[in-house]
């Protein structure tokens, strides 16, 4: 097997990307690493073909790591021949594998076995051969203690033949084709579960074939079996599934051939059906959990890469109605000035009071920008606060508070805030993701970010690996200033993890901020491959070196500084000098360890050096006549927000304390495949009302605003 020949192929990438890309990542090259500083090598791949070749590459070692067991296994055993030994080798696919396998796989006690103690592997080899026209004559031969009548012989014998059939690789594999292709999902409900299950009701009497079943119908048809609600199979039908075992085993209408046909049926009732069963239930349910994690990749990544506000001093509110409303003063770094309680609504309504708090506060600690979370009492603290009249210009934004309640308990909370509550931590971290989401959100378990879709019910170990890898991804796209990242934000960094994240931020405390790039190399287990991998991502803002804030790799700065020499500028000079840039034969500094897409890249962060690809915070303001859902009616048009996307819709917010469904046949005109290519997180929309269901708290909306630029 030519692991690096069926990579290409799945991957659908050159022999010599995938072969150059294998060697990267077995040397310890990360993705986000090698995409951005080793294109020459891998034909300018992305992040995502990378992450597939690494994702193949670690299946196809656990199919070698399978081979290996299975040779010794049928090794010791005494069966493994030549030709066994060469199937095996050259077998791909897991199934195949499996296949091959089972004749050899040690069982438990079947029928099969119990009926070959008993002597009758000739009679059942009599009836597969099917050339004996007195099968029961013939049967009397077997008779025996164990097998005293006849037709117990041939029942004995048929068990036999039913469990060869069941073991056979090229039936198992047609018949493997044939559930996936002609496969019904059936759902009904389980006697006596109808009250309990009233949210599937859809699903009480429900069948659909399964390669139209989406994602998150198959998550949810799941989700009630497992609760005990639903009663589901997957198979084809069964007619068809008895003629295609058939024409692979009958031969004519003997005695011994209506034996066979007998022994097909008991096989595809008791053994093949059940099995492929079982492998289909697994196949859909990972193809379900692929579309589900990668519409929960997208919403992270389209979170994380939320537009921030910048260094700015916040005043942030996470809103209340009796418990009143936690305030934080931060400064520009994020860190926690002031706190205090304001009470401006019911019960206690101490609007006055609350008005000059809020007012002293911002004059003492002079605010830029008030965050609201938007939770509980969002909208009636936003009008509190744009009541109020200030003596300087300030934006007020909502801030999404999903997660936020169970970064305020965790261990990194504690660690940042140990002599404060949940509630001012809460505030915090509402303040903090408007000046920058990214580094605040790492600290949260992205599953309870409020972005995802049947994330409890996926391949937990995959969802986790799957957003780990979009966070990474994130962090290093946008660069992260070693001075002033936390160590949470740090693990992200391409190579560092969070053993070299602590002690980074240990030496900095110790030691005082990073001067240069290469002082990272102090740094206690920062070796050279792992400051290669990490160092063109980490930024020094005041650094004597310019290139130490940007994504210039210190590897390339000789290159940068022949450059300089070349155009008769200083480095300092030639950041941001376009004239200068402009005049450059890239060509010319082509070399065989420097090609033209890493050129390229230099020059284009010279241009713009440290250049952050999130776009600016823009304030949003929901429909003031509008506050709950007994406000809406249809033809309704309001702004609204998107709050969440599925692979059927996205849900907007239009500030009624519940979020309405956009279905994908309302979001245009034409035939809409993935809602992403119409709307994106967090975006600002305007909807038309189409439906309200006060009952069930259901709106239903049409998109009216196209995608914002």
């Amino acid at each position: 097997m030519n692991v690096q020949n069926l990579i290409s192929t799945q991957a659908n990438i050159q022999d010599w990307q995938a072969k150059s890309t294998i060697e990267l990542l077995e040397e310890g090259g990360t993705v986000p690493f090698i995409s951005r500083y080793r294109k020459e090598k891998t034909g300018g791949l992305d992040e995502v073909q990378i992450m597939t070749v690494k994702t193949l590459l670690a299946q196809f070692n656990e199919l070698e790591k399978r081979k290996k067991s299975i040779v010794k296994s049928i090794k010791e055993q005494g069966k493994l021949t030549d030709d066994l030994h060469g199937r095996i080798k050259n077998c791909v696919e897991s199934n195949a594998l499996e296949d091959i396998y089972l004749p050899y796989k040690q069982k438990r006690k079947t029928k099969a076995s119990v009926a070959r103690e008993n002597g009758l592997e000739p009679m059942a080899k009599i009836l597969m051969s099917q050339n004996e026209s007195d099968v029961k004559g013939k049967a009397k031969q077997f008779l025996s203690k164990n097998a005293s009548s006849v037709e117990e012989v041939l029942e004995g014998a048929r068990y036999i033949v039913a469990e060869w059939m069941s073991e056979n690789g090229a039936l198992r594999s047609k018949m493997r084709k044939h559930f996936e292709r002609n496969s019904a999902v059936s759902t009904k409900v389980v006697k006596g579960k109808e009250a309990e299950g009233e949210k599937f009701k859809d699903y009480f009497k429900f069948s659909e074939p399964l390669y139209k079943c989406r994602s998150h119908r198959m998550l949810a048809l799941r989700r009630g079996e497992d609760l005990g609600i639903l009663k589901m199979s997957i198979v084809p039908d069964e007619a068809e599934s008895m003629q295609i075992m058939e024409s692979f085993f009958v031969k004519g209408y003997s005695a011994s051939s209506e034996q066979v046909r007998l022994a097909i049926a008991d096989a595809y009732k008791r053994l093949i059906r059940p099995s492929i069963e079982t492998e289909i239930r697994k196949s859909s349910k990972e193809k379900a959990d692929l579309e589900a994690i990668d519409v929960f990749v997208k919403n992270l990544r389209q979170l994380l890469l939320s537009a921030p506000l910048g260094q700015k001093r916040i005043l942030a509110l996470d809103p209340g109605f009796r418990s009143g409303c936690k305030l934080v003063c931060l400064d520009e770094q994020g860190n926690l000035l002031h706190n205090a309680n304001i009470f401006p609504h019911s019960p206690q309504k101490e609007t006055s009071k609350a008005m000059n708090k809020v007012s002293n506060l911002v004059e003492t600690y002079k605010i830029e920008a008030i965050a609201i979370g938007n939770g509980t009492a969002s909208r009636e603290t936003e009008a509190f606060i744009k009541r109020m009249k200030f003596n300087r210009s300030l934006q007020v934004f909502i801030v999404s508070e999903d997660g936020a309640s169970i970064y305020s308990a965790s261990k990194i909370a504690r660690e940042e805030f140990p002599e404060y509550d949940v509630t001012v931590r809460g505030a915090v971290s509402i303040g903090r993701r408007l000046m920058d989401p990214l580094s605040e959100l790492v600290k949260v378990d992205p599953k309870s970010i409020g972005v995802g879709q049947y994330q409890h019910d996926v391949d937990q170990k995959q969802l986790k690996a799957s957003l780990d890898a979009v966070v990474e991804s994130c962090v290093n796209s946008v660069g992260v200033n070693v001075n002033t990242a936390s160590k949470y934000l740090l693990t992200y960094v391409s190579g560092v993890g969070s053993t070299l994240a602590e002690n980074i931020v240990k030496y900095r405390d110790a030691e005082g901020s990073f001067e240069k790039r290469s002082d990272l190399k102090k740094v206690p287990r920062m070796g050279a491959k792992v400051y290669e991998q990490c160092a063109g991502f980490l930024r020094i803002q005041d650094s004597k070196n310019p290139l130490d804030n940007s994504a210039v790799h210190p590897e390339r700065y000789t290159l940068v500084k022949q450059i300089g020499k070349d155009l008769k500028v200083t480095i300092d000079q030639l950041i941001g000098n376009e004239d200068a840039l402009s005049q450059l034969k890239i060509q010319d500094y082509v070399s065989d360890e420097v090609g033209l897409p890493t050129i390229e890249d230099i020059v284009d962060e010279l241009l713009k050096p440290g250049r952050d690809p999130r776009k600016k915070a823009k304030v949003f303001e929901f429909d003031q006549r509008i506050r709950q859902i007994e406000d809406l009616k249809a033809g309704l048009r309001l702004p609204g927000i998107v709050t969440n996307i599925t692979n059927f819709g996205c849900f907007v917010d239009v500030g009624v304390k519940q979020d309405g469904l956009l279905h994908i046949s309302n979001m245009a005109d034409r035939f809409i495949s993935d809602p992403n290519e119409i709307v994106s997180l967090h975006e600002h929309v305007e909807v038309e009302v189409l439906e309200v269901d006060i009952s069930r708290k259901r709106i239903g909306f049409r998109l009216l605003s196209k995608k914002e630029e």
